[in-house]
């Protein structure tokens, strides 16, 4: 149990899901509607799903290696690397996942005929090496690098399965109304991955302050204070909801979703609200971290909407 929490797998059934809702509750609708057939096998689409599950484990790993002394202040009855697993283990871990991710994306890479891929699947683990070392300690850097690979986490999935049809049908299948709606919707995703997690990444540098002041680090509410990051994080929250709503009175389609109204409301709007009104009123440890808890339900409805969406189509 101690290696599935080194790992964080419930973060990794997140990224998990969401690719899977992705192609198959969002994408493949898209192609069926515009009756274009899919060239991804399901097995290479689970391999796509395992590369980015493997290299993001690779990063918790090694994050949790370098972050032993901010841990055992911020959450000493937590700590896993030097206390239930030897520092050995977990680094030969983190070079075990990372291999395995590197070598199955080169696979990926090679079957879709896009050296981009290699090359993003060597520059992520070492992205994620330099936020645990480097990055995460210096104002907003980490924060974006994180939140940067989360979007891309989000692209992949469609760039994956135009590549394939690419291969078969030519260039053309890129100047189709199928590729630029699926582009369209899952870009919209990523931006909410990317702004969502980003908002996240924030919050729980204000939770764990005591331990990043520490070892020295200067993250957005060391650097500028807690009152400064919370204005900070008000003004982000309102443009995720203004961004939402927005959407949805600008794309007619959206209108067309069944229950998207009582969803958006209920399931989005809500915790965003309830997220502003507990970040502002924050004030101890605890409080910060019930406001995590919620910024993790915000991203899960988010998730969970990709399917609602597919309903347009």
């Amino acid at each position: 149990m101690n290696y599935l929490k080194l790992i964080r797998y419930k973060n990794l059934l997140m990224i998990g899901g969401m690719q899977y809702a992705l192609r198959y509750g969002l994408i493949l609708p898209i192609l069926e509607h515009y009756s274009v057939s899919p060239v991804l096998s399901h097995l290479r689409f689970a391999m796509v799903v395992a590369s980015t599950l493997l290299l993001a484990a690779s990063g918790y790993v090694i994050n949790d290696y370098f972050d032993i002394r901010i841990d055992r202040i911020n959450k000493p009855n937590k700590v896993l690397v030097g206390r239930f697993i030897a520092r050995r283990t977990a680094l030969f871990l983190h070079v075990l996942l990372t291999m395995a991710g590197i070598l199955l994306g080169l696979f990926i890479a090679y079957v879709a005929r896009k050296e981009i891929y290699a090359l993003m699947y060597i520059a992520v683990p070492m992205l994620l090496w330099y936020y645990s070392t480097t990055f995460k300690r210096h104002i907003v850097i980490g924060n974006l690098v994180i939140s940067f690979l989360t979007g891309i986490v989000v692209l992949l999935v469609v760039s994956v399965e135009f590549a394939m049809l690419t291969k078969v049908h030519g260039a053309s299948i890129i100047r189709t109304e199928a590729c630029s709606t699926a582009w369209f919707w899952t870009t919209g995703f990523a931006i909410f991955a990317f702004l969502s997690n980003f908002i996240r990444e924030i919050i729980k540098d204000t939770e764990d302050i005591k331990g990043d002041k520490a070892v020295g680090c200067k993250t957005l509410p060391i650097a500028l204070g807690i009152t400064l990051a919370k204005s900070f994080v008000l003004i982000l929250e309102l443009v995720s909801v203004l961004a939402i709503w927005g959407i949805y009175f600008y794309v007619d389609e959206f209108q067309t979703i069944p229950y998207a109204i009582p969803y958006l409301l209920i399931g989005l709007t809500l915790p965003h609200v309830a997220l502003m009104i507990k970040w502002m009123k924050a004030k101890t440890i605890a409080d910060f971290h019930k406001v995590s808890g919620i910024s993790k339900i915000i991203i899960l409805m988010g998730v969970l909407f990709i399917l609602l969406a597919g309903q347009m189509f």
